[in-house]
């Protein structure tokens, strides 16, 4: 039995529900909710010490990390394959998922606190803002969460989340100009969904034709990325449309401050 620690909108939880749904697998879902601080639960610290979502529970075998959890769903349920056999194809997919792991998830964190969870931490009292502060678990996340509250858009994590997203489209786009339909060739594989989630957040957020309206090659990737039947069961649908009007509504009031940053990052690697 598989059973999946989740949240409702995480970008991580859809990465492994795109694979799960890619394989056709039966699984069951337990709701972890962020927002009253369910992931720091002392039961489930016991699953995931972390303290994040999501965690697959695999007939009592635990399981952290959503790109270890999608690597480990693919070898144990090897059909359809999202792996590449070939060992240099595999270190290819790998460098996509360590470019998400290292620097795509925190741009994206970053970009989506300052656009809908900074508003909705402005209603908080000074107390319940520091106690959502003292719960991110580590100084560093701690240090993010404080400047992007106190200075949204023009945050250096933000800043720095922007810059990240050109590098990643800009890689996306030279790699896809060799004529494949997806990142590592005729198959869609681990890296096409490990991004998926995080360029449908840009989408929600309306910011994404900021990056992809002069990239063609990207812009039709989406496309056929966002009409996977797996897709529209792991993101589309399952985000509630209330949620999705609340993106789209906090993502517009940043958009000119996003495509500023971005043109004066444009600027400064001339």
């Amino acid at each position: 039995m598989l059973k999946l620690y989740k949240a409702g909108n995480s970008i991580c939880t859809q990465k492994v529900l795109l694979t799960l749904n890619e394989k056709h697998l039966d699984f069951r879902t337990h709701e972890i909710n962020l927002f009253r601080n369910e992931q720091y639960d002392h039961e489930y610290l016991k699953l995931n010490p972390k303290g994040v979502v999501p965690t697959l529970d695999h007939d009592g075998s635990i399981i952290i990390e959503s790109t270890l959890i999608c690597e480990y769903l693919d070898e144990v349920f090897p059909l359809p394959r999202l792996m590449p056999e070939e060992p240099l194809q595999k270190s290819k997919l790998r460098l996509w998922t360590k470019a998400i792991d290292e620097g795509i998830f925190e741009a994206t964190r970053e970009l989506s606190f300052s656009a809908i969870f900074r508003e909705k931490m402005k209603s908080m009292s000074p107390e319940q803002r520091e106690t959502r502060f003292q719960n991110v678990g580590s100084p560093g996340r701690r240090a993010r969460y404080v400047s992007t509250y106190r200075e949204g858009v023009d945050s250096q994590y933000v800043t720095e989340g922007i810059a990240d997203y050109e590098k990643l489209f800009n890689n996306m786009e030279t790699v896809l100009a060799g004529g494949k339909d997806w990142l590592l060739g005729d198959d869609y594989t681990l890296a096409d969904i490990s991004l998926s989630p995080f360029v449908a957040r840009l989408h929600y957020l309306t910011l994404l034709p900021i990056w992809i309206e002069n990239r063609p090659l990207v812009a039709a990737w989406w496309e056929r990325a966002r009409r996977r039947p797996s897709f529209v069961i792991a993101v589309e649908k399952a985000i509630k449309k209330e949620d999705k009007a609340d993106m789209a509504t906090c993502g517009e009031r940043i958009q000119d401050k996003v495509r500023e940053h971005r043109e004066e990052y444009l600027a400064a690697i001339q």
